[in-house]
């Protein structure tokens, strides 16, 4: 899975702290902490027919992050909206389009990781690009990663941050291997998530995905698992083992950038039937008509 370069993004305005330019002129200061040490909280938000899907939970969880690494002068939900709007305004964007949020710490005085060193406020940069959901919709294909995921005692990964270097590994192997992406364990063995997504599995109709040890809160996440509460359908938080994956029913993968997609091989092995099945099938339905129907307009 290459992602490839879309014309309509060849002149996107980008958004950096409330000024708007193009991106081949686009930049950042060398001391911003982003660039001096990855000292950044980011979120992926979806616009569909001029509405963001769950707009306040991705701004709930920046801010979350943003506490949990000590920034100081957070702009409000409101503020970061309005920026939001601007960009997608300049851009003359109204669906399709995938906006990435990243706050930084900010500019330091001097180079250096002390945060003491920052006293010029936050960096917030949105960039907003056409981009539908990103995998292919018959499926995906995974091999289990040999990087772990990063267990709480060392980084709580529902610190949104963007140090992806873990992730990044775990893909350079799914690349070497030929597949879209990486299956990614915990420090017990465990599944935690993919370099990129959330996982879940499906035996004998039950959903199920693992805990948020290792790996984020994910937004599109928490609607699956409304979804089956709404409709009725088992579903649970648990461990689960590379047993648990090769015995499933189906398996499919959730996030913001990619909605929801079946995972039809996991480590050379077909999951159930090798392609996206009833229950996968049924919820992506679900999903596509919530999305439909709800969102915050911004424009």
């Amino acid at each position: 899975m290459l992602q490839q370069f879309d014309e309509r993004n060849r002149d996107l305005l980008v958004n950096i702290n409330g000024t708007l330019v193009h991106r081949d002129d686009a930049g950042v200061s060398p001391f911003d902490s982003v660039v001096q040490g990855g000292d950044a909280v980011w979120e992926g938000l979806r616009l569909y027919g001029g509405r963001i899907f769950r707009l306040t939970e991705h701004l709930d969880r920046l801010r979350a992050s943003a506490l949990a690494m000590a920034f100081t002068d957070i702009p409000s939900h409101e503020a970061i909206t309005r920026e939001v709007a601007r960009t997608l305004d300049a851009n003359a964007m109204t669906d399709g389009v995938h906006i990435r949020l990243t706050l930084t710490r900010g500019v330091k005085y001097t180079s250096g990781m002390d945060p003491r060193l920052n006293t010029a406020g936050p960096t917030l940069i949105v960039l907003a690009e056409h981009k539908p959901p990103v995998y292919d919709r018959r499926g995906v294909r995974l091999i289990t990663s040999g990087i772990r995921r990063i267990p709480p005692d060392c980084v709580d990964q529902n610190i949104h941050s963007c140090n992806l270097i873990n992730s990044i590994l775990a893909k350079i192997q799914a690349n070497a291997a030929g597949v879209d992406d990486a299956l990614m364990l915990d420090l017990a063995g465990f599944v935690a998530e993919t370099n990129a997504t959330h996982v879940f599995v499906v035996r004998r109709g039950a959903v199920s995905t693992p805990r948020t040890t290792s790996c984020p809160e994910g937004i599109t996440r928490s609607v699956v698992l409304d979804l089956c509460a709404e409709h009725g359908l088992p579903a649970a938080e648990r461990d689960l083992s590379l047993t648990d994956v090769y015995a499933a029913d189906e398996m499919f993968c959730t996030g913001t950038m990619g909605e929801l997609v079946p995972v039809v091989e996991v480590d050379g092995r077909p999951i159930g039937d090798g392609e996206s099945g009833a229950v996968t099938g049924k919820l992506t339905d679900w999903f596509n008509a919530l999305v439909a129907r709800t969102g915050t307009p911004v424009r």
